[in-house]
């Protein structure tokens, strides 16, 4: 396997270097911890970075995203994971800006940052979805693919986990793409024997939402969601 070099931007040493140990289980090189933008520009300048795992909330005058746009125009190659605790709508719409491979919650689940970080890899070796997804898969994007069949989401080849639910609703959104998909239809379809409430169901989405990196589905105020894949 071709050496993987990461970077972790991360202010909590307990979970930085909980990420680490996990990261060299699987194989791949840290080639530094930093706490803040400073430290992390220092450190590429001295090591080749492949990968970074950035925290949005870190010390300095920079926070996490702010350090990726500076990153991203220095080194464009180099793939972005963010970890956050919180991810609000500003901070979304600024982090799609710099199209990072994944946004992943704290405290992180470990398969979803393995499967990330093979993502990632992918998305170096400029692997074209594209051209080698299989033909029974929806292309929903240059990413993201779905296969109906086996109701399995894949990102770059990849399988994404989804909970029932979650399944359930994507499957909800493809089969009613560019349409309006209101509360009530949601509500109905996923807590067919029980009632739930519109927190709930924004609950639901913002997890989906999550690991479909904020593509695909957008807020009709007052009314519902829209799907729109972006090859359709």
């Amino acid at each position: 396997m071709k050496e993987i070099n990461i970077l972790i931007v991360e202010d909590e040493s307990i979970v930085a270097m909980e990420i680490e140990s996990y990261i060299r289980k699987l194989g791949y090189i840290v080639v530094d911890i930093c706490s803040n933008a400073n430290d992390a520009f220092h450190s590429m300048e001295t090591h080749k970075v492949d990968i970074i795992l950035m925290d949005i909330c870190i010390k300095g005058t920079l926070d996490g995203i702010e350090t990726a746009e500076i990153v991203k125009k220095q080194y464009p190659k180099i793939e972005i994971i963010f970890l956050t605790a919180h991810l609000d709508d500003y901070n979304v719409d600024r982090a799609i800006e710099i199209d990072p491979t994944a946004y992943l919650s704290k405290p992180f689940n470990r398969e979803e940052l393995r499967v990330f970080l093979k993502i990632a890899i992918r998305k170096l070796e400029h692997t074209d979805i594209q051209k080698n997804i299989n033909s029974n898969h929806m292309v929903l994007d240059y990413e993201f693919s779905y296969d109906i069949s086996t109701s399995t989401l894949y990102c770059c080849f990849e399988i994404i986990h989804l909970t029932k639910k979650e399944t359930d609703l994507l499957e909800l959104f493809i089969a009613n793409k560019n349409n309006i998909v209101d509360f009530y239809t949601i509500e109905n379809a996923i807590w067919p024997d029980k009632e739930s409430n519109t927190n709930t169901i924004r609950t639901l989405v913002k997890r989906l939402r999550q690991k479909l990196k904020h593509k695909f589905i957008s807020t009709v105020s007052s009314r519902g969601y829209r799907f729109i894949p972006e090859s359709h």
